[in-house]
């Protein structure tokens, strides 16, 4: 009997085995894709077609019924069959007035979204609510689905004139579904708990996260915004771009609307509005919005972007009687490879694309075709109108110490679901692979390495002080580094020590610091230098370290000063979204070229100056992510802004001289999905009082004396003025403007690549008291100093070439002194 019964069970298991079936739906008068159809199963569920209206259907079953309906057509019924996995539906159109829809005129989506829109302040949580907390659990693999691969063993042939012959058997697809139906392929997990307080805003605390393979996970992923929280805001985030929100204020400008159907969501009827960007060349969002027709909040919203990745976020809401309010449910983000006009290289693997208008159908479908990224995030423990206090607001995220240290039973206390065998395989083998590679240390020590550092031990060895060359140390060979956490994570020792080949003089420098605060990475400490420095150099203490294999423009210099400096700091970052330093020093100050600086209380050559500097950058609109092992920036947003006030002051210390330095500098940035990219930078600075031209401004030229184009072929630096000659111009105050604007890289023939960004630049500046200084010659900027040009990076093997053109007041007679072409290398370790 028992044998019986398990044997009825497996055949009833068998005759309702599920799989996946996929379609697309078509306008049967024109055969046009009909996007976002509805579509209904004989169970009930509710689905949507994309886009594109294609539709897949997970877990179907034999004999299931499915039917298709869309504004303005008949619907249509299709019954699934056990060996068929794709169908094509075709509607016919008719008239349909939409029930229950009462507009006198005009486009009745319109009037929905219209209201939609008006009624914000009561549909959005964060505008209604006075707090709320909740829970979520997350959820992020990537993987691919066994049964779309065929998973077959391919025989390679060449053919010659006696025959083909065997080259080689191509396992790959059959290796690759192997691998899939053991285990998905990365897979991370999150709990996390989001609290509100209004006038305060939304932060998000970490309690617990893992990633398969790694010990200490990977917070700058952590911190990434693959999807908006709210569908009411101006902006909708998705993978890290933003686009106009379907519901901002200004919506109808960038949006068409469209009624497609009404649905019931929990019992409570929902207009189901079609939205799409107005403009088709414009990277804008295309969906659903699932309107409620008595509240108008959204009671459910599907975003769709289609370009090198194609892209679909879902955003669930279940409605909250006692507060009339649509409140988040949950989140589903699922991203696949979607078109491109050529295939593209992502961390050394080359991807294929098919055409942007259309698929090759000769081209042989590869691992990246079945690969797909698929997020979902459940919400919890809801509570409303609680008393709630959120610390730190600045930060939006929060990570606790023992958030990378949770026991299974705590993760299995909150997951909605306890995991299925693929996805504890996948930690497993992840964990042994990454162990296997020693791919955490590797990351670890490209970290350092990106910043300058290779670690030895618990000492940092700092790459920057190795080598280097100018035209007045010569070659300068040195070496130098700094403590590093396995020394303290409370207390540091940092110096180096350099020889230069031509002046044959020692240059060193020792410091330490001692930490004071961990949450605001406030430091206070102290150093010597006895060192060499650039002339007119402008520089910020705030500035991040940047590590070049190579600086060019000290290539070409021969003004230098030297410096002997005692120097004492705090640098912190207690104000919320800064960075500052606070520092005092004293310095012995020789320049190393002939000058003579004459104020008005005598003649200088060498000079002693004690300052007090304050430097501080602020990024008012980024967003930042504590970590226990610091403050990581996750989100740059543009503009940043730095100032920096230092004043000298005479008497103190044997100082001689006394004068005020300003200087600000403020940095905006655009990038595009199409991968093109535009910049600004505005710097400016303003000196006043007795301030001798080591302190004073250059602009930072970065072209040699030399007659012909030629003889002036150097590297070109960051943000230089290419065609400017190195002590052409000094000022007391200066202003800069420069534009950039990147195209997208393409092929131009096999290895060949370009990256081409047009450029300008712009400087005005003017001199106080010019008869002050003297030994050297030189202009002042009171008529504009203009250049324009072409940087075409990472050519081949990371080498580039530009090309800069000096025109404007300050344009040379010799037509050729008016151009510059530089070289230029990048290098990518990632």
């Amino acid at each position: 009997m028992r044998l019986l019964f398990l044997l009825s069970l497996l055949l009833s298991t068998v005759c309702h085995a599920q799989f996946t079936v996929s379609g697309i739906v078509r306008n049967s008068t024109n055969n046009k894709t009909l996007p976002f159809a509805t579509i209904t199963l004989s169970n009930g569920k509710i689905l949507a077609a994309d886009v594109d209206g294609k539709f897949t259907i997970e877990n179907a079953e034999t004999g299931q019924a499915v039917t298709l309906s869309y504004t303005g057509f008949s619907p249509e019924t299709f019954t699934v069959h056990k060996n068929k996995r794709y169908y094509t539906v075709r509607l016919k159109p008719h008239t349909e007035v939409l029930d229950e829809v009462v507009i006198n005129t005009g486009n009745p989506a319109n009037a929905i979204i219209r209201e939609a829109i008006r009624r914000k302040p009561q549909n959005n949580p964060e505008q209604k609510l006075n707090s709320f907390r909740y829970k979520t659990y997350n959820r992020l693999i990537v993987t691919a689905q066994p049964d779309s691969i065929s998973g077959k063993l391919d025989s390679i042939y060449v053919y010659e004139k006696t025959g083909r012959r065997l080259e080689k058997i191509d396992s790959a697809d059959f290796r690759f579904k192997k691998i899939v139906e053991r285990r998905h392929l990365y897979q991370t997990e999150k709990i996390s708990e989001y609290r509100y307080v209004k006038n305060t805003g939304l932060k998000e605390f970490v309690l617990a996260t893992r990633m398969a393979g790694f010990k200490q996970p990977l917070y700058e992923i952590i911190g990434l915004k693959l999807q908006s929280y709210s569908v009411y805001s101006k902006n909708i985030d998705l993978l890290e771009n933003k686009y106009e929100g379907p519901l901002a204020d200004n919506a109808f400008a960038d949006y068409h609307y469209k009624i497609l159907d009404t649905l019931p969501i929990e019992g409570r009827k929902t207009y189901m509005v079609y939205f799409a960007p107005k403009r088709k060349k414009r990277k804008n969002l295309s969906g659903i919005l699932y309107i409620d027709s008595s509240t108008y909040g959204v009671a459910k919203a599907v975003f769709r972007i289609k370009n090198v990745l194609d892209i679909t976020s879902t955003h669930l809401f279940e409605f909250e009687n006692k507060y009339g309010l649509w409140f988040p449910k949950g989140k589903t983000l699922k991203v696949v490879k979607g078109n491109n006009p050529e295939d593209i290289k992502i961390l050394g693997e080359t991807i294929k694309f098919d055409a942007v208008d259309k698929t090759d159908p000769n081209r042989e479908k590869e691992a990246s075709d079945y690969i797909y990224l698929l997020s979902e995030s459940v919400n919890f423990e809801k509570e409303f109108n609680e008393p709630l206090s959120i610390k730190h607001k600045s930060v939006i995220i929060e990570i606790q110490d023992e958030a990378i240290n949770r026991p299974e039973t705590y993760w299995d206390t909150y997951r909605p679901d306890s995991l299925d065998t693929r996805s504890r395989n996948t930690y497993a083998a992840l964990d042994s692979i990454v162990t296997k590679e020693n791919i955490e240390y590797k990351i670890f020590l490209g970290k350092k390495i990106v910043n300058g550092y290779v670690p030895l031990g618990p000492f940092d060895l700092d790459l920057r002080y190795l080598a280097k060359y100018n035209n007045y140390e010569g070659f300068r060979l040195g070496a130098g580094g700094t403590t590093n956490d396995k020394f303290s994570e409370k207390f540091r020792v940092n110096g180096y020590g350099a020889y230069g080949s031509k002046d044959g003089e020692f240059k060193y420098s020792l410091g330490a610091a001692v930490r004071l605060g961990e949450f605001s990475n406030s430091w206070i400490g102290g150093s010597y230098t006895d060192d060499v420095r650039e002339i007119a150099s402008t520089s910020f203490a705030t500035d991040k370290r940047v590590f070049k294999i190579y600086d060019p423009r000290p290539f070409n210099l021969t003004t230098f000063y030297n410096y002997q400096t005692w120097h004492a700091y705090i640098e912190t970052r207690i104000i919320p979204k800064t960075e500052s330093n606070w520092q005092v020093t004293r310095s012995r100050i020789e320049p190393k070229f002939n000058y003579i600086f004459r104020p008005g209380n005598g003649s200088y050559s060498i000079f002693n100056l004690t300052m007090a500097t304050v430097s501080m950058q602020w990024n008012p609109f980024s967003d930042y992510m504590q970590t226990p092992n610091g403050k990581i920036e996750t989100e740059k947003r543009f503009p940043k802004f730095t100032f920096q006030y230092t004043q000298a002051v005479s008497g103190v210390l044997d100082s001689d001289l006394a004068f005020g330095k300003f200087d600000f500098r403020t940095e905006y940035e655009k990038k595009y999905l199409n991968g093109q990219k535009t910049s600004f930078l505005i710097q400016s600075g303003l000196a006043v009082g007795d301030t001798p031209l080591t302190h004073l401004y250059s602009t930072s030229p970065n072209s040699l004396n030399k007659d012909a184009i030629l003889q002036r072929v150097t590297l070109a630096g960051k943000n230089s003025f290419e065609t400017m000659y190195f002590n052409e111009f000094f000022s007391s105050r200066y202003v800069i403007v420069q534009a950039k604007h990147a195209l997208r890289r393409f092929t131009l023939i096999d290895q060949i690549k370009l990256s081409p960004v047009f450029v300008s630049r712009f400087a005005w500046g003017n001199m106080d008291h010019k008869e002050k200084h003297l030994g050297i010659d030189y202009n002042t900027l009171e008529k504009g100093y203009y250049e324009s040009g072409l940087e075409l990076n990472e050519i081949f093997l990371g080498f580039g070439i530009s090309a800069f053109y000096r025109y404007g007041p300050y344009y040379l007679q010799d037509f050729d002194k008016n151009i510059s072409v530089k070289l230029s290398f990048t290098l990518n370790l990632f």
